[in-house]
């Protein structure tokens, strides 16, 4: 979906913050259970190797976490054009903030910010606006809101034609 019609308000259509925390907590039970799902298969073709994983550094393991963490978001979003299974179930997307789908780069650059300490802090408030939103020039927006915004818009642009 492609935003086209410049009457319509995007920071009107952001998503809250309640659904950004739902958007976050599916998307990270999600990795979690595949990432287990993964040790799991790598146990079993090679016995020993995950028990081998508990003696790695506590820091280096939640860098090298945060890492997958991010390319792995990075390639759903990207497959499902700023959507993630989190998106897809609380109705919302990601898009740039002039309403264009992300960029390649766009999609890199909000996926990795996430490993930046206290990013997840800075989604506090309303309206949130996280770093990973604002550098990489990106908002999480409510479909249903941007439906509507787009029928008014419609309404109103075909009311003014036939008034003319």
């Amino acid at each position: 979906m492609e935003y086209q019609n410049s009457s319509i308000d995007l920071e009107y259509c952001r998503a809250s913050s309640g659904k950004r925390l739902a958007n976050y907590l599916i998307d990270l039970v999600a990795f979690y259970c595949v990432l287990f799902f993964v040790g799991m298969v790598v146990e079993i073709i090679f016995p020993g190797s995950v028990s081998q994983l508990e003696n790695i550094d506590p820091i280096l393991d939640r860098l090298v976490t945060l890492v997958v963490y991010g390319f792995v978001m990075f390639l759903i979003e990207a497959a499902f054009q700023g959507k993630s299974l989190g998106k897809l179930i609380t109705g919302t997307k990601a898009v740039s903030s002039n309403g264009a789908t992300l960029t390649f780069g766009q999609f890199i650059l909000r996926n990795f910010i996430r490993a930046v300490p206290f990013n997840a802090l800075s989604a506090l408030g309303s309206p949130s606006k996280p770093w990973h939103d604002s550098w990489s020039h990106s908002i999480v927006i409510d479909e249903k809101v941007l439906a509507l915004q787009e029928q008014r818009a419609d309404f109103f642009d075909e009311l003014k034609s036939q008034t003319q």
